[in-house]
């Protein structure tokens, strides 16, 4: 019963915090709002560490907690399944979910809405957890909506500023599509298992794994059950974890502020469809046609997605698209049947990928608000622990040996080599490009910022004008909404530069803080745990693997040696050269001959339009999926509205009616004589008629 208590502990505590930051920001104190979030996600952390260890004991629970409703034969109800899987996920979200509310204290300081933004935040990590936490489909959906409600409030968080407006939207429709999916799944789950427990479907997915349904009622179209309940499911991790095409979002959710940008891309959101598909792996092992699926989508979105973050100036963006690469290495590695390495990367990518954002913020901090590359340089030598911690965190992403990045990242690339499933191939050598790219981009983006010559204040004089119009704005909004005029003039903030002569500074403790603790685990983590997590027995129970057809991780486990000769063992293998040949060649490029890169991209106009319109996504949805919806609405309004309801039913109606009417107005004249006719006829007419009939 206590560690009951102790596992309602852990949504809770962030929940209270929201509640009181939230329902009561217009009258407390700033720091009442903050220690009561952080003091809510600190203490889940720590209940978080306890349960880890209870489960590491061998203590795990599945149960419920409260039923919420009950139709016919079905129940529907709250409760958790606890066990290894589960624990990782709730460690990582509650570590950095801590580590970004104590960030946010330095970034959101001057910001109208820092009340609100901790109760966003504080609301989000609660919602994270529900999902994590849940045995049941109800429960993951009910998780799985309020992580999309909540980013939509936090992408919009300057709600005075049109991208913002326009991003947030983007996020909740697009999101909305991979839910339909996801429903659709589920549904498929309720009505062939009659259950939606995790525990129940799971022990009957081996007897339907051969069943067929049919698609439109007609025998023809007969498909697997479970091929099609998979990728129905999957469907909806593409929206969440943003795989091609449903991936258009994430770029735009950078007009949030940066800490919910690390939270969304590190712990959160993201992580939400690679923790669902590792979890019904059960489910996905029946269907090779799904896993194929998965590892094609996968594979797509980690090469050509990074292709992007190349051309990006904005350093935020940059790491957004590094973001959508990495996810599709997990995705990757869940089409491979190593479900245990994608969440190993998963956790992984969450220490270091939340480092970059955090460094990130904390650059933008340092350049007034100066989110762009190019107006940067130099910045080693003024903010040193930015530095210092953002190195690390782009070591890490690159897979530099005995870093994080390494352990996991080489690991999906071992386990895609050894896999047979259709598509593979293809999958291979995307992640292996993607070492390339990824190592170029990344150190691209490290040598613009921190070193080469100083580019401060470029900016500043261009922006003035635009400045100016903020300020006119903020001012007008002071008439009539405060608050509106405070968003307006932190919207002018956003966009500030330094000032000719003016030099960046290292950002206070509590933002560099964050960064020293996010870079240890960046540096340990992968060393510490690759052995337990993927060879050993910690996933036992928690994550099932058919090694008769899917073989993968136990060949990968008679090539594990240990962490350490994997690390010493990375010189003779090609990825450790294609990194080092991005690194060295983004240095050249970038720091030696600038002029290059600008020749190169001169040169190749056609394939730079292509990749600054990000392979025309958005503008195939704007054309073709808004516009169709636009034309069919257009159609049904005037074909349907207008010329069914309106024009033939209603009308129809009222145009029967009216020629009643004037029917029966000419025999409403008034004169008795023809009254008399009138009758005359009638009986007659009825005379007739009885006489026929006799």
């Amino acid at each position: 019963m206590e560690m009951q208590s102790l596992y309602l502990l852990v949504p809770l505590a962030p929940l209270v915090g929201a509640a009181i930051a939230g329902l009561f920001c217009r009258v407390i104190p700033r720091w009442v709002a903050h220690t009561a979030a952080i003091s809510g996600v600190a203490i889940a952390f720590v209940a978080s560490l306890f349960i880890f260890l209870d489960v590491r004991a061998g203590n795990t629970f599945n149960g419920s907690v409260y039923q919420w409703l009950a139709s016919g034969d079905y129940t529907f109800e709250v409760g958790f399944l606890i066990d290894q899987l589960t624990v990782t996920m709730m460690l990582v979200v509650t570590f950095v979910s801590l580590m970004v509310h104590i960030y946010t204290i330095g970034y959101m300081q001057d910001d109208a809405g820092y009340n609100r933004f901790f109760s966003y935040i504080a609301l989000f990590t609660f919602s994270m957890l529900m999902l994590v936490m849940s045995n049941n489909f109800v429960q993951l959906f009910f998780g799985w909506e309020a992580v999309g409600l909540i980013s939509y409030l936090l992408i919009g968080f300057w709600y005075t500023r049109p991208t913002a407006i326009l991003a947030n939207m983007k996020a909740f429709l697009v999101n909305r599509v991979g839910d339909f999916g996801f429903l659709l799944g589920i549904g498929l789950v309720l009505a062939n298992f009659g259950s939606l427990d995790y525990k129940t479907v799971f022990e009957n997915a081996p007897a339907l794994a051969d069943a067929t349904i049919s698609l439109f009622g007609a025998d023809c179209t007969a498909v697997s059950l479970m091929s099609a309940t998979c990728i129905l499911l999957f469907v909806g991790a593409m929206g969440k974890s943003a795989q091609v095409p449903l991936h258009v979002w994430l770029p735009d959710s950078m007009e949030g502020p940066t800490p919910i940008s690390a939270l969304i891309h590190a712990a959160t959101m993201v992580t939400a469809g690679i923790f669902m598909v590792a979890r019904m792996s059960p489910l996905f092992e029946l269907s090779d046609t799904a896993l194929s699926f998965v590892i094609i989508i996968g594979s797509i979105t980690a090469l050509f997605m990074g292709f992007l973050g190349v051309i990006q100036n904005d350093i935020k963006r940059v790491v957004a698209y590094s973001t959508l690469s990495q996810l599709g290495y997990m995705t990757v590695a869940l089409g491979a049947s190593a479900y245990s390495v994608a969440i190993f990367h998963l956790m992984t990518h969450a220490f270091f990928k939340a480092l970059l954002f955090l460094g990130a913020g904390s650059v933008i901090i340092g350049m007034h608000h100066d989110q762009d590359i190019r107006n940067m340089g130099g910045l080693r030598k003024y903010m040193p622990i930015t530095w210092i911690t953002s190195l690390i965190g782009s070591l890490a992403l690159i897979g530099t040996p005995f870093f994080a990045g390494f352990y996991s990242k080489d690991s999906i690339i071992e386990a895609v080599s050894l896999s047979h499933i259709t598509g593979s191939g293809f999958a291979y050598f995307s992640v292996m490009a993607g070492v390339f790219i990824t190592a170029f981009y990344s150190f691209r983006m490290y040598f613009l910022v921190f070193h080469g010559e100083e580019r401060f204040g470029k900016a500043h004089e261009a922006t003035h004008d635009a400045h100016a119009k903020h300020d006119a704005a903020a001012h007008d909004a002071a008439h009539d909404d405060h608050h509106a005029a405070d968003d307006a003039h932190a919207v002018h903030e956003e966009h500030h530069g330094l000032a000719p002569g003016q030099k960046p500074h290292e950002t206070p403790w509590v933002v560099t803080l964050p960064l020293v603790l996010l870079a240890i685990p960046s540096v340990v983590i992968g060393y510490l745990t690759i052995e337990p997590m993927l060879y050993g027995d910690f996933f036992k129970g928690a994550i099932y693997i058919n090694h008769e057809a899917h073989p993968v991780m136990e060949e990968l486990a008679s090539e594990f040696h240990g962490a350490f000769a994997m690390a010493m063992h990375a010189a003779t293998s090609p990825v450790f050269w294609l990194a080092l040949a991005g690194v060295v060649l983004s240095w050249f490029f970038y720091l030696k001959r600038p002029s290059i890169p600008t020749a190169i991209k001169a040169a190749c106009g056609p394939l730079n339009t292509l990749l600054e319109n990000k392979y025309y996504f958005d503008k195939f949805n704007e054309v073709v999926v808004c516009g169709g919806a636009r034309l069919l609405g257009r159609g049904l309004w005037k074909g349907g509205d207008e010329g069914v309801i309106d024009g033939l039913i209603v009308g129809g109606a009222v145009r029967v009616v009216g020629l009643i009417s004037m029917l029966a107005r000419l025999f409403q004249s008034g004169h008795i004589y023809h009254y008399a006719f009138t009758m005359i006829f009638g009986v007659c007419a009825l005379l007739s008629f009885w006489l026929m009939r006799a």
